[in-house]
């Protein structure tokens, strides 16, 4: 799978697939990034790919040193599945 990327010109994380782009679109604060909404294609839903890309996105908030603020339920949700982030949350 195609690695995610930060779209800084519309403010989202992307990740490629199958001809398609998942992506979640974040907001900029101060010290932190507030991920205010995922999606995924619906032909590729149910395959891990939205997990896939909000870990990628929180991979590239941590190495920009910045914090992540939960502005989706998909991430919320993401977060306390995987508490190797917890230093991330804002």
């Amino acid at each position: 799978m195609a690695a995610v990327r930060d779209n800084k010109a519309q403010n989202r994380f992307e990740l490629d697939v199958e001809g398609a782009v998942a992506f979640a679109n974040y907001h900029v604060a101060p010290a932190a990034v507030i991920i205010t909404h995922t999606e995924t294609p619906r032909a590729l839903r149910g395959r891990g790919i939205a997990s896939e890309l909000v870990r990628g996105a929180l991979e590239l908030i941590r190495a920009d040193g910045r914090k992540v603020i939960a502005g989706c339920g998909f991430v919320v949700d993401y977060l306390r599945r995987n508490p190797e982030f917890a230093d991330l949350m804002g």
